[in-house]
């Protein structure tokens, strides 16, 4: 072995040695429970141009800080970022910062990354105006965002783009304004931009979901006649439309037009069809499109499932609901200990005491989960 290539080795070894990778930055992070500490380390890691590239990173430790309440922190670790002048001279780093604040409900912050960014050389364009548009939603800033849309062109000489008016339509639906929403669709139409796949799925899911389904019908129209091909968002949001109506045979009619198209099923539709079903107390159809979401892998969420487990024992299944027990227990799955409790009890008053005793028995002995339940037996 040559000493030229004994140095490059050793030279090559100690610099991995010394400059550990973005990767391991990354798990350093993670595994950090201390968030005074993380913040310490995340500004420490910030002086690498390499991690100031990795957006993920940012949005983690942000979220968790945020989880935390730890607003102060937040604002340190990203004005932190305002010293590295080339990053913060580019608009996509200083969106990146606006987005941060804003998922964090702080748009005062996101505000002013928007108005420094003139001087500090970086060119503000629709993109900029819509991450603080976007900001202003998730900070329940409304009357923020109806003004900074109506500033876009006359102040800012900007015209909004499909994505400006597809966060105002989203704003107005969490305003509650689902006629103002519909609105912004004409207005959109009127100044050239046409609505995408996007601007139809937030009307069709919040139309739907308040039940305005002649208004959700119409738009559905809209936007095959647009020639936008439904996605997997749009099938579950008429879906849900047609559960609420009551309208079961067409919502199954319409999950086989669903996969006849290509799109599958996912865990959203059934779950569509299942509190559907508990709503109505049809046991039969609901133990039908159950088995077929445990077949298809597509399992209830927890709130769903203690759904399912007390329709089944307020209509009688007891059967099934100890089965439900069971499968609860034997593949892990979570429920409130609330609803565990009803289903004991309700063994308890039809006088099935040794299923009541096993549920209770398995609340207790297995090894994911305690359930402190009851076993109350009349004298």
């Amino acid at each position: 072995m040559s000493t030229l290539y004994r140095l490059r080795r050793s030279f090559s070894t100690t610099t991995t040695f010394q400059t550990p990778s973005i990767k391991s930055h990354a798990e350093d992070l993670y595994k950090e429970r201390d968030l005074k500490k993380l913040v310490q380390k995340f500004k420490l890691c910030s002086s690498s141009d390499r991690f100031r590239a990795k957006a993920g990173i940012y949005e983690t430790t942000v979220r968790r800080l945020a989880t935390a309440k730890r607003f102060r922190w937040i604002q340190e670790i990203l004005e932190f970022q305002t010293q590295f002048r080339y990053d913060i001279s580019q608009e996509n780093f200083s969106i990146r910062l606006m987005k941060l604040y804003g998922q964090s409900g702080m748009y005062e912050n996101a505000k002013k990354v928007f108005d420094e960014m003139p001087e500090r050389n970086c060119e503000r364009t629709v993109k900029s105006v819509n991450a603080l548009l976007s900001a202003c939603i998730n900070s329940r800033k409304f009357d923020e965002m109806e003004m900074l849309f109506g500033e876009m062109e006359t102040k800012w000489k900007l015209k909004p783009d499909v994505v400006s008016y597809n966060i105002v339509i989203k704003g107005f639906c969490e305003m509650g304004e689902l006629d103002r929403a519909l609105n912004v669709v004409d207005t959109m139409g009127g100044n050239g931009v046409k609505p995408d796949l996007i601007t139809f799925n937030t009307l069709l899911d919040n139309l739907y979901k308040k039940k305005r389904f002649d208004d959700a019908e119409k738009i559905w129209k809209q936007m095959v006649k647009s020639k936008l091909v439904p996605n997997i968002r749009s099938y579950n949001a008429r879906l849900v439309g047609l559960v609420n109506e009551k309208k079961f045979k067409e919502a199954v009619d319409f999950i086989s037009e669903m996969e006849k198209s290509g799109t599958n099923p996912d865990v959203f539709t059934y779950a569509a069809l299942i509190r559907g079903y508990c709503e109505e107390g049809d046991i039969n159809e609901l133990k039908k499109w159950y088995a077929e979401s445990v077949k298809r892998e597509c399992l209830p969420d927890r709130a769903l499932f203690g759904s399912v487990l007390l329709c089944a024992s307020e209509k009688g299944d007891y059967d099934w609901c100890f089965e439900l027990c069971k499968e609860l227990f034997e593949k892990k799955y979570l429920v409130d200990g609330a609803v565990l409790q009803k289903v004991v009890d309700r063994f308890v008053k039809v006088s099935k005491i040794e299923d009541a005793k096993k549920v209770v028995q398995m609340g207790k002995s297995n090894d994911y989960c305690l359930y402190k339940l009851q076993l109350t037996l009349d004298s």
